[in-house]
């Protein structure tokens, strides 16, 4: 038995994966094969949520919602800790099953679980923190504020980081006395769904539930009229049909996306360029993701003087990456996660081809790979000119673009003339240029001197399309509260006593 498939029946002993609804593990009248991306074979048979079952596991959350919201904070700050201590038991395996699933390396899903047990333990500290607003707006009056909960919470979430989002994603919700319903992404079910396991018998029955499916399962969660907030993490064309839909059921809904980035990384001529190198290859997440992450930096903003220099050195550091199974610890880069993904990423290195990029290096199969798999070489193209698609479209891939500068001006148009805006990084020297930089791109989440990490507490999001709302921080905390604002009138004594009380 192969580890992956020791993996799967780590959480199901018969390999038949199952949602996770009301604390039970529901089988779905359809079902479809999960792929695992190294090799192309079938992994196992995933449910596919039919609309009647989310309908069923909105309301075992709405049932059980005004229960774990009166159990007060603290009560559910010591479930999340449960959580926790269940997740240490089972996250190598998780771990495992992920990579399996999502064609991520095993060192990048075990750090994704590593993540998940930070914010387990760091976040509830916010909720612990938040304190409400008084006022006395007249000198005979009260006014004061409450934080209450939507009720059921609706997580869509994204194929890249199938443990890491959901575990994260419902963690803020939950505090803040919410339920949820999680819907898996269809390309990776298998660890969403595998988290049943961590929650069952932690959690009430009904809190969270687990659901996979694809549009049809995710149009079904958002259009419910018991499903007031809902949070997304994926395209921009998904995000832009689920707005369309939020009116379907006659019900006004609280919606924010995480969504795609065509991310620049700006090095001006000071840079120590070996650092700068290490840091483009850092920032385009090839060995946590292969490049299919929202914040990889993939348009490279060259200061003429450095560009050819920078364009090598960067050839070379790209070439030694050794690609292969996700699972096997020698490999520093997965597959992409699907078929049909490897065939529009490779759709975009052919674009390159003929409107007149350069390829400097990668756009094949790596050698040595099982001949099933999903993969493609790291690739980086030069002489990309501002119209050109891979200059303008998120690719969500291992493709690199580098575009030439010389003036500050045409650097900042270059950085802003598309029409996403979720991170960026500047390398510069002078501090005070790499700050006037930082603060002239139009993105949300901006590195100096840094790429690809994420700092506690800091708010992450994009501006235009690249999504409404902040994640990671109170911002994303206080999104799961409703403000209910409370008026008294104080009277004067003279009024409260009257004639009678002297």
């Amino acid at each position: 038995m192969s580890g992956a498939a020791e993996a799967l029946t780590r959480f199901w002993p018969d390999a038949r994966p199952r949602s996770f609804v009301a604390g039970e593990w529901a089988a779905s009248a359809d079902a479809a094969p999960s792929y695992d991306p190294s090799t192309g074979e079938v992994l196992a048979e995933a449910p596919v949520a039919s609309a009647a079952e989310v309908d069923a596991a909105v309301e075992a959350a709405r049932l059980a919602q005004p229960a774990w919201s009166a159990a007060g904070l603290e009560a559910r700050a010591d479930a999340l800790e449960g959580v926790a201590a269940r997740l240490r038991e089972h996250g190598e395996a998780l771990a495992l099953l992920d990579s399996a699933d999502s064609g991520n390396p095993l060192p990048s899903t075990r750090r994704d679980v590593a993540l998940a047990l930070r914010y387990l333990k760091r976040w509830p500290s916010y909720a612990f923190a938040l304190a409400g607003r008084a006022t006395t707006p007249a000198d005979d009056a009260l006014s004061y504020t409450l934080r209450t909960p939507y009720g059921v919470v609706g997580k869509i979430i994204a194929f890249n980081h199938p443990t890491l989002f959901a575990l994260g994603g419902m963690i803020f919700p939950l505090l803040a006395g919410n339920t949820v319903v999680v819907k898996a992404a269809p390309q990776t079910p298998l660890a969403t769904l595998a988290l049943g396991r961590i929650l069952e018998g932690v959690l009430p029955p009904g809190v969270v539930n687990i659901v996979a499916g694809g549009a049809g399962a995710g149009d079904a969660l958002v259009t419910h009229p018991a499903v007031k907030r809902i949070a997304f993490t994926g395209s921009l064309p998904s995000a832009l049909a689920i707005q369309s839909r939020l009116g379907a059921r006659g019900r006004i809904k609280h919606l924010t996306t995480e969504l795609g980035g065509k991310n620049a990384m700006v090095v001006f001529p000071d840079v120590d360029l070996d650092a700068a190198v290490d840091a483009a290859v850092a920032g385009m997440s090839l060995t946590i993701s292969q490049g299919q992450s929202c914040q990889s930096t993939s348009r490279l903003l060259l200061h003429a003087s450095i560009h050819d220099a920078f364009v090598a050195r960067l050839a070379e550091r790209l070439r030694r990456i050794r690609v292969g199974v996700a699972y096997d610890e020698s490999a520093d880069m997965g597959p992409l996660v699907s078929r049909e993904h490897l065939a529009r990423v490779r759709a975009y290195v052919a674009s390159g081809h003929e409107e007149g990029a350069a390829l400097v290096t990668g756009g094949g199969v790596p050698d040595g790979v099982p001949e099933g798999g999903y993969y493609l070489e790291p690739t980086l193209f030069a002489g990309v000119t501002p119209r050109m698609r891979i200059a303008t479209e998120e690719i969500f891939g291992p493709v690199v673009a580098a575009m030439e500068w010389s003036d500050y001006d045409e650097m900042v148009r270059l950085a802003n003339d598309v029409d996403l805006g979720l991170s960026a990084a500047v390398w510069c020297r002078d501090i005070d240029l790499a700050l006037r930089a930082a603060h002239d791109v139009e993105a949300g989440y901006v590195w100096v001197n840094d790429a690809n990490r994420h700092f506690l507490g800091a708010p992450f999001g994009g501006v235009k399309n690249s999504g409404v709302g902040r994640e990671e921080c109170l911002d994303e905390l206080l999104s799961y509260y409703e403000t209910k604002a409370v008026n008294v009138r104080v009277p004067r004594p003279s009024a409260v006593a009257g004639e009678g009380r002297r």
